[in-house]
């Protein structure tokens, strides 16, 4: 029996300069850097959390 877990894909779409320094931190806690850059995360609530937080700079798919 295979252990799949389920992920998110998540993409910066949009600059974070000049945002709220906690929604910056946010960008550094999912991993994301650079514009375009997509990152693959486990689904969890702490997760689901942080992409609402940054929805207005992220896309989640």
């Amino acid at each position: 029996m295979t252990n799949t877990k389920k992920t998110v894909k998540v993409t910066l779409v949009k600059s974070p300069i000049g945002t709220n320094v906690k929604h910056r931190a946010t960008l550094a806690g999912l991993g994301l850097k650079k514009l375009h850059q997509t990152r693959e995360l486990e689904d969890t609530p702490a997760v689901r959390g942080m992409i609402t937080k940054v929805a207005f700079l992220v896309r989640a798919e």
